[in-house]
C-alpha cells in the first residue's frame, strides 16, 4: 500500500514576528513495516536557513529560520510512503514470558537489548505509580506471553477509557487522565507506557498517521486526516510491536510512523523559538491519500 501525505500547519499570530527558529519531525521514518519513498518540507515565508540531521532515535529532524517579518507561518510536508504487508498471526507465535523479558532487559548484555533500557525507565510524561502498576498486573498476569498480555492491556484502555478532545492538554498531568479516564491519543498512548515501564517492559511513544474513511456514499474531506499517537512494546527476536489503543488495533496499513522517542517530548511534530508574534492560533490539516497502482 502506498500513500501521498500532505501535512500543513498553520500559526496565524496578532503581531509580527520577526525571527522564528523550528525543528519539526514530519519525515515518515522507514523501518521494517514502512518505507519513506520521498519527501519536501516548504514554509511560507520562505526559510532563510534549512537543514537536516538525524536525531538520538533516528528521527530525522528539520531545522529552519525565518527573519523575514511575518504574521503567519505555514509549514507543508509532502511525503511518499510505501507500507508493506503485516501478518498479525505472525506475532503470536512468540510466546515468551512478559516475566523473562523484563528480566532480560534488567540483565542486558547485548547491543539491542542495552539500546532498550532507557524505553523500560519512566519519563518526564510516563510517571510511575503504585495504582498504575496495579492497572497493568490486572494484563500481565503470571506467566503470560509479552504479546498476549500487551494486546489485552490495550484492549482494557480501549474499553475503560473515554476519547475526549479538548479534555486535557500536554501538560495534564498523567494521574489526572487515569483519575477520570478521559483523554486522546497521546494521552493512551503514554498510560500504556507508564504501564509497560512499570513492570519493567520496554515501551516506545510513536508519533504518525491515521488514514480516515469517509461514511459510505460520501466524498472525503480535504485535510480530514489526523496526527496519531500509539506505543511499541520490545520483544526479544521480534523487535519492536505496535499497538494502538486509541483503536483497539495492531497498526496495518492505515497508520504511517513519523518518529518515535521515550514520549511526546522526543518526537514533537513542531516545535521552535518565535520573537515576538502576542497571541496566536494554529491550525493543522492531513490529507493521507492513497496511491492507486
Amino acid at each position: 500500500m502506498k500513500y501521498k501525505v500532505k501535512h500543513t500547519t498553520h500559526y496565524q499570530y496578532s503581531e509580527a514576528v520577526s525571527l522564528c527558529q523550528n525543528q519539526a519531525r514530519l519525515k515518515p521514518i522507514s523501518n521494517q513495516r514502512q518505507t519513506c519513498l520521498s519527501h519536501c518540507i516548504r514554509t511560507q515565508p520562505e526559510a532563510d536557513y534549512l537543514d537536516y540531521f538525524i536525531d538520538y532515535f533516528g528521527n530525522q529532524a528539520t531545522v529552519f529560520e525565518i527573519s523575514t517579518q511575518h504574521d503567519e507561518l505555514i509549514v507543508t510536508a509532502e511525503s511518499e510512503v510505501e507500507i508493506f504487508e503485516f501478518r498479525e498471526r505472525q506475532l503470536f507465535l512468540s510466546e515468551e514470558a512478559w516475566e523473562s523479558v523484563a528480566l532480560k532487559i534488567q540483565l542486558a548484555d547485548t547491543p539491542e537489548l542495552l539500546s532498550t533500557i532507557e524505553f523500560a525507565q519512566a519519563s518526564e510524561f510516563t510517571p510511575v505509580s503504585a495504582d498504575i502498576h496495579a492497572y497493568a498486573c490486572q494484563s500481565f498476569l503470571p506467566g503470560r506471553a509479552l504479546i498476549s498480555a500487551t494486546k489485552d492491556l490495550m484492549a482494557r484502555i480501549f474499553n475503560d477509557f473515554q476519547y475526549e478532545s479538548g479534555f486535557t492538554t500536554i501538560s495534564t498531568p498523567l494521574s489526572e487522565v487515569f483519575a477520570h479516564k478521559k483523554g486522546v491519543c497521546q494521552d493512551f498512548a503514554h498510560f500504556a507506557l507508564a504501564c509497560l515501564r512499570s513492570l519493567g517492559i520496554p515501551g516506545r511513544y510513536v508519533s504518525g498517521y491515521i488514514e480516515t474513511l469517509p461514511p459510505e456514499g460520501q466524498e472525503k474531506l480535504e485535510g480530514a486526516d489526523a496526527t496519531h499517537a500509539w506505543f511499541a512494546v520490545y520483544v526479544p527476536d521480534l523487535g519492536w510491536v505496535d499497538f494502538d489503543p486509541t483503536n483497539n488495533v495492531m497498526p496495518e496499513t492505515q497508520h504511517i510512523t513519523l518518529a518515535v522517542g521515550r514520549d511526546f517530548a522526543d518526537v514533537t511534530p513542531l516545535k521552535g523559538i518565535v520573537f515576538g508574534g502576542g497571541m496566536h492560533q494554529l491550525s493543522v490539516a492531513v490529507d493521507m491519500n492513497r496511491i492507486e497502482e
